[in-house]
Protein backbone atom coordinates (compact mmCIF):
# COMPACT_ATOMS: atom_id res chain seq x y z
CA UNK A 1 0.00 0.00 0.00
CA UNK A 2 2.85 2.34 0.86
CA UNK A 3 4.45 1.68 -2.52
CA UNK A 4 1.19 2.37 -4.39
CA UNK A 5 0.64 5.59 -2.47
CA UNK A 6 4.20 6.67 -3.15
CA UNK A 7 3.81 5.98 -6.86
CA UNK A 8 0.53 7.88 -6.98
CA UNK A 9 2.11 10.84 -5.22
CA UNK A 10 5.03 10.74 -7.65
CA UNK A 11 2.68 10.80 -10.66
CA UNK A 12 0.67 13.59 -9.05
CA UNK A 13 3.79 15.71 -8.68
CA UNK A 14 4.64 15.22 -12.34
CA UNK A 15 1.05 16.02 -13.36
CA UNK A 16 1.26 19.29 -11.48
CA UNK A 17 4.49 20.26 -13.21
CA UNK A 18 4.21 22.17 -16.51
CA UNK A 19 5.03 20.21 -19.66
CA UNK A 20 8.36 20.48 -21.42
CA UNK A 21 8.37 23.82 -23.25
CA UNK A 22 10.40 22.34 -26.11
CA UNK A 23 7.67 19.74 -26.73
CA UNK A 24 4.98 22.44 -26.70
CA UNK A 25 6.98 24.52 -29.20
CA UNK A 26 7.46 21.50 -31.43
CA UNK A 27 3.71 20.85 -31.34
CA UNK A 28 2.92 24.43 -32.36
CA UNK A 29 5.52 24.30 -35.12
CA UNK A 30 4.08 21.05 -36.43
CA UNK A 31 0.56 22.47 -36.48
CA UNK A 32 1.84 25.51 -38.36
CA UNK A 33 3.78 23.52 -40.94
CA UNK A 34 0.87 21.25 -41.82
CA UNK A 35 -1.48 24.14 -42.59
CA UNK A 36 -2.28 24.17 -46.34
CA UNK A 37 -1.58 27.88 -46.80
CA UNK A 38 1.83 28.05 -45.09
CA UNK A 39 3.78 27.47 -48.31
CA UNK A 40 1.89 30.18 -50.19
CA UNK A 41 2.35 32.66 -47.33
CA UNK A 42 6.11 32.07 -47.38
CA UNK A 43 6.07 32.43 -51.15
CA UNK A 44 4.07 35.67 -50.98
CA UNK A 45 6.53 37.20 -48.54
CA UNK A 46 9.44 36.18 -50.77
CA UNK A 47 7.79 37.59 -53.91
CA UNK A 48 6.98 40.86 -52.17
CA UNK A 49 10.53 41.30 -50.86
CA UNK A 50 11.98 40.49 -54.29
CA UNK A 51 9.90 42.98 -56.27
CA UNK A 52 9.99 45.61 -53.52
CA UNK A 53 13.78 45.56 -53.85
CA UNK A 54 13.43 46.02 -57.62
CA UNK A 55 11.01 48.95 -57.62
CA UNK A 56 10.10 51.82 -55.30
CA UNK A 57 6.67 52.08 -56.93
CA UNK A 58 5.87 48.46 -56.16
CA UNK A 59 6.16 48.99 -52.40
CA UNK A 60 4.35 52.35 -52.40
CA UNK A 61 0.67 52.75 -51.46
CA UNK A 62 -0.18 53.22 -55.14
CA UNK A 63 1.75 50.07 -55.92
CA UNK A 64 -0.32 48.18 -53.36
CA UNK A 65 -3.51 49.42 -55.01
CA UNK A 66 -2.26 48.40 -58.46
CA UNK A 67 -1.25 44.83 -57.66
CA UNK A 68 -4.20 44.16 -55.38
CA UNK A 69 -6.54 44.99 -58.28
CA UNK A 70 -5.79 41.96 -60.52
CA UNK A 71 -5.36 39.78 -57.43
CA UNK A 72 -8.91 40.60 -56.30
CA UNK A 73 -10.85 39.23 -59.27
CA UNK A 74 -8.47 36.30 -59.59
CA UNK A 75 -8.80 35.71 -55.85
CA UNK A 76 -12.61 35.58 -55.93
CA UNK A 77 -12.50 32.85 -58.54
CA UNK A 78 -9.54 31.06 -56.95
CA UNK A 79 -11.43 30.73 -53.66
CA UNK A 80 -14.49 29.20 -55.35
CA UNK A 81 -12.32 26.89 -57.45
CA UNK A 82 -10.42 25.89 -54.30
CA UNK A 83 -13.67 24.83 -52.60
CA UNK A 84 -14.52 22.71 -55.61
CA UNK A 85 -11.02 21.19 -55.72
CA UNK A 86 -11.12 20.37 -52.01
CA UNK A 87 -14.34 18.55 -52.84
CA UNK A 88 -12.45 16.52 -55.44
CA UNK A 89 -13.72 18.16 -58.66
CA UNK A 90 -12.62 20.62 -61.36
CA UNK A 91 -14.43 23.23 -63.44
CA UNK A 92 -12.75 24.07 -66.74
CA UNK A 93 -15.68 26.29 -67.73
CA UNK A 94 -15.12 28.76 -64.88
CA UNK A 95 -13.09 31.18 -66.98
CA UNK A 96 -15.36 31.36 -70.01
CA UNK A 97 -18.39 31.58 -67.70
CA UNK A 98 -17.16 34.95 -66.44
CA UNK A 99 -17.36 36.11 -70.04
CA UNK A 100 -20.79 34.53 -70.54
CA UNK A 101 -22.29 36.30 -67.54
CA UNK A 102 -20.73 39.61 -68.56
CA UNK A 103 -22.04 39.22 -72.10
CA UNK A 104 -25.51 38.32 -70.80
CA UNK A 105 -25.51 41.49 -68.70
CA UNK A 106 -24.34 43.56 -71.67
CA UNK A 107 -26.82 42.05 -74.13
CA UNK A 108 -29.81 42.44 -71.83
CA UNK A 109 -29.06 46.11 -71.16
CA UNK A 110 -27.97 47.24 -74.62
CA UNK A 111 -30.15 45.06 -76.87
CA UNK A 112 -33.31 44.70 -74.75
CA UNK A 113 -33.03 47.94 -72.78
CA UNK A 114 -33.37 46.29 -69.36
CA UNK A 115 -32.34 47.94 -66.13
CA UNK A 116 -28.83 46.90 -65.08
CA UNK A 117 -30.08 45.35 -61.83
CA UNK A 118 -32.68 43.26 -63.66
CA UNK A 119 -30.05 42.17 -66.17
CA UNK A 120 -27.70 41.24 -63.32
CA UNK A 121 -30.39 39.08 -61.71
CA UNK A 122 -31.08 37.29 -65.01
CA UNK A 123 -27.39 36.73 -65.71
CA UNK A 124 -27.01 35.33 -62.18
CA UNK A 125 -29.87 32.92 -62.84
CA UNK A 126 -28.15 31.85 -66.06
CA UNK A 127 -24.87 31.25 -64.22
CA UNK A 128 -26.55 29.17 -61.52
CA UNK A 129 -28.35 27.07 -64.13
CA UNK A 130 -25.04 26.36 -65.87
CA UNK A 131 -23.39 25.51 -62.54
CA UNK A 132 -26.27 23.23 -61.60
CA UNK A 133 -26.09 21.52 -64.99
CA UNK A 134 -22.37 20.87 -64.60
CA UNK A 135 -22.84 19.40 -61.14
CA UNK A 136 -25.90 17.37 -62.10
CA UNK A 137 -24.15 15.81 -65.10
CA UNK A 138 -21.09 14.95 -63.02
CA UNK A 139 -23.02 13.19 -60.25
CA UNK A 140 -25.55 11.46 -62.53
CA UNK A 141 -23.30 10.31 -65.38
CA UNK A 142 -20.25 9.62 -63.15
CA UNK A 143 -18.13 11.16 -65.88
CA UNK A 144 -15.00 13.00 -64.73
CA UNK A 145 -15.72 16.67 -64.08
CA UNK A 146 -12.77 17.42 -66.36
CA UNK A 147 -14.73 16.03 -69.34
CA UNK A 148 -18.11 17.51 -68.41
CA UNK A 149 -16.82 21.03 -67.82
CA UNK A 150 -14.54 20.87 -70.87
CA UNK A 151 -17.67 20.25 -72.92
CA UNK A 152 -19.36 23.20 -71.21
CA UNK A 153 -16.29 25.33 -71.89
CA UNK A 154 -16.40 24.60 -75.62
CA UNK A 155 -20.16 25.18 -75.85
CA UNK A 156 -19.99 28.50 -74.02
CA UNK A 157 -17.01 29.63 -76.07
CA UNK A 158 -18.95 29.05 -79.30
CA UNK A 159 -22.16 30.50 -77.85
CA UNK A 160 -20.45 33.67 -76.67
CA UNK A 161 -18.92 34.34 -80.06
CA UNK A 162 -21.93 33.31 -82.15
CA UNK A 163 -24.56 35.26 -80.20
CA UNK A 164 -22.38 38.36 -79.92
CA UNK A 165 -21.76 38.48 -83.68
CA UNK A 166 -25.43 37.72 -84.39
CA UNK A 167 -26.72 40.71 -82.41
CA UNK A 168 -23.90 43.24 -82.81
CA UNK A 169 -22.09 42.22 -85.99
CA UNK A 170 -18.83 42.44 -84.04
CA UNK A 171 -17.12 40.49 -81.26
CA UNK A 172 -17.79 43.12 -78.62
CA UNK A 173 -20.83 44.53 -76.80
CA UNK A 174 -20.62 48.20 -75.82
CA UNK A 175 -22.84 50.73 -74.09
CA UNK A 176 -23.56 49.29 -70.65
CA UNK A 177 -22.82 52.68 -69.12
CA UNK A 178 -25.91 54.20 -70.76
CA UNK A 179 -28.35 51.71 -69.21
CA UNK A 180 -30.71 52.55 -66.36
CA UNK A 181 -29.35 51.59 -62.96
CA UNK A 182 -25.74 51.60 -64.11
CA UNK A 183 -24.52 54.25 -61.68
CA UNK A 184 -25.78 52.48 -58.56
CA UNK A 185 -24.56 49.08 -59.73
CA UNK A 186 -21.19 50.50 -60.72
CA UNK A 187 -20.81 52.11 -57.30
CA UNK A 188 -21.27 48.77 -55.53
CA UNK A 189 -19.34 46.47 -57.86
CA UNK A 190 -16.81 48.53 -59.81
CA UNK A 191 -16.05 51.81 -58.05
CA UNK A 192 -12.89 52.88 -56.24
CA UNK A 193 -12.23 53.85 -52.63
CA UNK A 194 -9.53 56.38 -51.81
CA UNK A 195 -7.27 55.29 -48.94
CA UNK A 196 -4.13 57.26 -48.02
CA UNK A 197 -4.24 59.02 -51.37
CA UNK A 198 -4.46 55.85 -53.47
CA UNK A 199 -7.51 54.52 -55.31
CA UNK A 200 -8.36 50.96 -54.30
CA UNK A 201 -10.91 49.01 -56.34
CA UNK A 202 -14.02 47.93 -54.44
CA UNK A 203 -13.47 44.45 -55.89
CA UNK A 204 -10.70 44.08 -53.29
CA UNK A 205 -13.32 44.25 -50.53
CA UNK A 206 -15.51 41.74 -52.36
CA UNK A 207 -12.47 39.46 -52.49
CA UNK A 208 -11.89 39.80 -48.74
CA UNK A 209 -15.57 39.12 -48.02
CA UNK A 210 -15.64 36.03 -50.25
CA UNK A 211 -12.47 34.68 -48.63
CA UNK A 212 -13.80 35.26 -45.12
CA UNK A 213 -17.13 33.60 -45.92
CA UNK A 214 -15.48 30.59 -47.57
CA UNK A 215 -13.08 30.20 -44.64
CA UNK A 216 -15.96 30.26 -42.18
CA UNK A 217 -17.86 27.64 -44.18
CA UNK A 218 -14.84 25.34 -44.41
CA UNK A 219 -13.74 25.60 -40.80
CA UNK A 220 -16.90 26.28 -38.80
CA UNK A 221 -19.82 24.55 -40.50
CA UNK A 222 -21.06 21.06 -41.23
CA UNK A 223 -21.00 21.63 -45.04
CA UNK A 224 -17.32 22.50 -44.65
CA UNK A 225 -16.70 19.11 -43.06
CA UNK A 226 -18.66 17.51 -45.89
CA UNK A 227 -16.46 19.17 -48.51
CA UNK A 228 -13.26 17.79 -46.97
CA UNK A 229 -14.82 14.36 -46.46
CA UNK A 230 -16.07 14.17 -50.06
CA UNK A 231 -12.70 15.17 -51.47
CA UNK A 232 -10.89 12.71 -49.23
CA UNK A 233 -13.11 9.70 -49.94
CA UNK A 234 -16.53 10.27 -51.48
CA UNK A 235 -17.69 6.69 -50.97
CA UNK A 236 -16.75 6.68 -47.30
CA UNK A 237 -18.44 10.06 -46.85
CA UNK A 238 -21.61 8.73 -48.48
CA UNK A 239 -21.62 5.71 -46.17
CA UNK A 240 -21.76 7.94 -43.08
CA UNK A 241 -24.65 10.02 -44.37
CA UNK A 242 -22.96 12.90 -46.19
CA UNK A 243 -25.18 14.14 -49.07
CA UNK A 244 -22.38 13.81 -51.61
CA UNK A 245 -24.40 14.55 -54.76
CA UNK A 246 -26.12 17.64 -53.37
CA UNK A 247 -22.84 18.99 -51.96
CA UNK A 248 -21.05 18.58 -55.29
CA UNK A 249 -23.84 20.31 -57.18
CA UNK A 250 -23.74 23.15 -54.64
CA UNK A 251 -19.97 23.49 -55.16
CA UNK A 252 -20.39 23.80 -58.93
CA UNK A 253 -23.08 26.42 -58.37
CA UNK A 254 -20.75 28.27 -56.01
CA UNK A 255 -18.12 28.42 -58.73
CA UNK A 256 -20.78 29.69 -61.14
CA UNK A 257 -21.81 32.39 -58.66
CA UNK A 258 -18.19 33.53 -58.35
CA UNK A 259 -17.94 33.64 -62.16
CA UNK A 260 -21.06 35.81 -62.25
CA UNK A 261 -19.58 38.16 -59.64
CA UNK A 262 -16.29 38.54 -61.52
CA UNK A 263 -18.07 38.87 -64.88
CA UNK A 264 -20.34 41.56 -63.44
CA UNK A 265 -17.45 43.47 -61.88
CA UNK A 266 -15.50 43.39 -65.14
CA UNK A 267 -18.45 44.39 -67.34
CA UNK A 268 -19.43 47.32 -65.10
CA UNK A 269 -15.84 48.46 -64.86
CA UNK A 270 -15.14 48.42 -68.61
CA UNK A 271 -18.76 49.14 -69.76
CA UNK A 272 -18.11 46.68 -72.60
CA UNK A 273 -17.45 42.95 -72.95
CA UNK A 274 -15.41 41.00 -75.50
CA UNK A 275 -16.81 37.71 -76.83
CA UNK A 276 -13.59 35.91 -75.84
CA UNK A 277 -13.52 37.29 -72.27
CA UNK A 278 -12.33 34.83 -69.63
CA UNK A 279 -11.08 32.16 -72.02
CA UNK A 280 -7.88 30.61 -70.66
CA UNK A 281 -8.31 32.07 -67.17
CA UNK A 282 -9.62 28.79 -65.76
CA UNK A 283 -6.09 27.40 -65.66
CA UNK A 284 -4.89 30.44 -63.76
CA UNK A 285 -7.62 29.90 -61.15
CA UNK A 286 -6.54 26.29 -60.69
CA UNK A 287 -2.88 27.27 -60.45
CA UNK A 288 -3.67 29.90 -57.81
CA UNK A 289 -5.58 27.30 -55.79
CA UNK A 290 -2.73 24.79 -56.08
CA UNK A 291 -0.14 27.41 -55.13
CA UNK A 292 -2.37 28.15 -52.15
CA UNK A 293 -2.15 24.57 -50.91
CA UNK A 294 -4.95 22.66 -52.64
CA UNK A 295 -4.14 19.15 -53.80
CA UNK A 296 -5.22 18.01 -57.26
CA UNK A 297 -6.48 14.81 -55.63
CA UNK A 298 -8.91 16.69 -53.36
CA UNK A 299 -9.57 16.65 -49.63
CA UNK A 300 -6.94 19.24 -48.70
CA UNK A 301 -6.61 23.01 -49.02
CA UNK A 302 -7.95 26.31 -47.74
CA UNK A 303 -9.69 29.45 -48.96
CA UNK A 304 -7.03 31.66 -47.40
CA UNK A 305 -4.32 29.76 -49.26
CA UNK A 306 -6.12 30.22 -52.60
CA UNK A 307 -6.38 33.96 -51.90
CA UNK A 308 -2.67 34.14 -51.09
CA UNK A 309 -1.97 32.27 -54.32
CA UNK A 310 -3.95 34.93 -56.20
CA UNK A 311 -2.04 37.62 -54.32
CA UNK A 312 1.25 36.13 -55.49
CA UNK A 313 0.15 36.34 -59.11
CA UNK A 314 -1.13 39.88 -58.66
CA UNK A 315 2.23 40.94 -57.26
CA UNK A 316 4.10 39.10 -60.01
CA UNK A 317 1.98 40.55 -62.81
CA UNK A 318 2.57 44.13 -61.74
CA UNK A 319 6.03 43.55 -60.26
CA UNK A 320 7.40 42.32 -63.57
CA UNK A 321 6.17 45.53 -65.22
CA UNK A 322 7.58 47.77 -62.48
CA UNK A 323 10.92 45.96 -62.70
CA UNK A 324 11.04 46.75 -66.42
CA UNK A 325 10.95 43.14 -67.59
CA UNK A 326 9.15 41.72 -70.60
CA UNK A 327 5.60 40.76 -69.59
CA UNK A 328 6.10 37.34 -71.21
CA UNK A 329 8.09 36.38 -68.13
CA UNK A 330 4.81 36.25 -66.21
CA UNK A 331 3.85 32.96 -67.87
CA UNK A 332 7.27 31.53 -67.01
CA UNK A 333 6.73 32.62 -63.41
CA UNK A 334 3.30 30.97 -63.44
CA UNK A 335 4.82 27.64 -64.46
CA UNK A 336 7.62 27.80 -61.90
CA UNK A 337 5.20 28.60 -59.08
CA UNK A 338 2.93 25.71 -60.09
CA UNK A 339 5.76 23.18 -60.00
CA UNK A 340 7.25 24.46 -56.76
CA UNK A 341 3.86 24.63 -55.05
CA UNK A 342 2.92 21.11 -56.12
CA UNK A 343 6.18 19.71 -54.79
CA UNK A 344 5.88 21.65 -51.53
CA UNK A 345 2.24 20.67 -51.02
CA UNK A 346 3.04 17.00 -51.56
CA UNK A 347 5.86 17.19 -49.02
CA UNK A 348 3.66 18.96 -46.46
CA UNK A 349 0.86 16.43 -46.95
CA UNK A 350 3.21 13.49 -46.40
CA UNK A 351 4.63 15.21 -43.33
CA UNK A 352 1.14 15.76 -41.94
CA UNK A 353 0.15 12.14 -42.53
CA UNK A 354 3.29 10.90 -40.77
CA UNK A 355 2.56 13.09 -37.74
CA UNK A 356 -0.98 11.70 -37.48
CA UNK A 357 0.29 8.10 -37.24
Amino acid sequence: MTTLASGAAHRSQHADQPGDERIAQTGRLTRLLVRPEIGSVIGAVAVFIFFAAQSDIFRSINGFANWLDPASTLGIMAVAVALLMIGGEFDLSAGVLTGTTGLALAMLTTQLGLNVWVAMALSLALALVIGFSNGFLVVRTKLPSFIVTLGTFLMLQGLNLGVTKLFTGTVQVRGIGRADGFDSAQAIFASTVTIAGADFRVSIFWWIAVTALATWVLTRTRPGNWIFAIGGNAQAARSVGVPVDKAKIALFMTTAFAAWLVGTITALRLTSVQANAGIGEELTYIVAAVVGGCLLTGGYGSAVGASVGALIFGMAEKGIVYAGWDSDWFKFFLGVMLLLATLLNSFVRRYAEEKRK
